[in-house]
């Protein structure tokens, strides 16, 4: 081989190297613009806004309805009526259902050694000497006395809600012959958690859960905590027109704080990031900026949240919020509570 052909084959195999130089260079640009590419994630979401709203704080429980207990200025306004003395029942004046008044006869009684009938006409008999001054004060309060023994009185007015006697009954100290409630002077009473009831205190308001519901404000915190439960016990008065009834178990809560017009976010959207803090993840444009918030009180599915910047209306992510990285690129596939941006809290209530 002459040197013009050794030359040919030198520039042929340089040729060719330097394409394959080439051809790996553009492979490995080819390469690390692709794997730039796949770093570049997409994360799919679902989306709310935070709005201005009122929320409030309560303590729940059950209570059972009751007549009302006494006052400085009323009665307690149901008593269960026991025979005053050992007897018979002759008569029953009234029937279950019935309203009566502060001093009506319910029940008359005979006993071993007098009747009703007897004992009511000497009382009117003393009555009568008496205004004659025929006869002493003493003998007058006697008649009286022995007219009560035989006879069970409403110690107030209301209804007749329990009949216990029938005519030809006996009767003793122990036997309840009936019950008067006054339906207009009702009370609920519940039991509430020691640890739920520290703060509670008489004015605050209370929601009796039936339908319709009850509004009515907390008359009385017990200061012991019962042993055998470790509860409070708590009574709040009803209105007059409740509807409620004596014996019925409702639901009802106790509202202990209430913070009007505060920015609150979609409670799915506050989570908890790597250091245990609250954030939110803030739309902006195609990225979910993480952003972090104080909480505070929470309600029907929102919670108020507070941090430098934040304003009614603005976007944040509900589904996919957690563990979602900082300024992710997102796709929005839904939003929900862009019309709920501009409701009250109190109107879904």
């Amino acid at each position: 081989m002459n040197r013009k052909h050794i030359v040919v084959v030198i520039v042929v195999l340089l040729a060719a190297g330097a394409g394959i130089v080439a051809l790996i260079k553009s492979r490995g640009e080819a390469s690390e613009s692709g794997g730039d590419e796949a770093t570049t994630t997409v994360v799919t979401v679902q989306t709310g806004a935070l709005k201005l709203a009122t929320l409030y704080r309560y303590v729940q429980g059950f209570g059972t309805i009751e007549p009302a207990p006494a006052t400085a200025e009323l009665p307690a306004a149901g008593a269960q009526l026991a025979a005053p003395s050992a007897g018979v029942v002759t008569k029953v004046n009234v029937i279950a259902g019935q309203q009566v008044a502060k001093g009506d006869v319910l029940v008359e009684l005979d006993s071993g050694t007098a009747t009703y009938a007897l004992a009511e006409q000497e009382l009117a008999r003393q009555e009568k000497l008496f205004e004659q001054q025929n006869t002493s004060l003493k003998n007058l309060q006697a008649a009286e006395a022995q007219l009560a023994l035989l006879r069970v009185a409403a110690p107030l007015s209301g209804t007749v809600a329990r009949l216990n006697v029938k005519p030809g009954q006996a009767v003793d100290l122990s036997t309840v012959v009936a019950e008067v409630m006054d339906l207009n002077r009702l009370a609920v009473s519940a039991e509430i958690p020691a640890a739920e009831a520290n703060g509670l205190k008489a004015g605050e308001e209370v929601q009796i859960l039936s339908e319709p519901a009850v509004p009515t404000e907390l008359l009385f915190v017990s200061p012991d905590v019962d042993k055998d439960n470790g509860t409070v016990m708590v009574r709040a008065l009803l209105p007059a027109d409740s509807g409620l009834r004596p014996g019925q178990f409702v639901p009802l809560r106790i509202v202990t704080a209430v913070h009007t017009n505060c920015l609150a976010a979609p409670v799915e959207s506050v989570v908890t990031d790597e250091n245990g803090k609250s954030v939110i993840a803030l739309v902006k444009g195609d990225e979910a900026m993480r952003t972090p918030v104080q909480t505070g009180l929470r309600e029907n599915g929102w919670v108020e949240i507070e941090a430098s910047g934040l304003k009614a209306g603005d976007p944040v992510v509900t589904v996919g919020a957690y563990g979602l990285p900082e300024k992710t690129k997102i796709s929005v596939q839904h939003s929900s509570g862009d019309e709920a941006a501009s409701t009250n809290s109190a109107d879904a209530k």
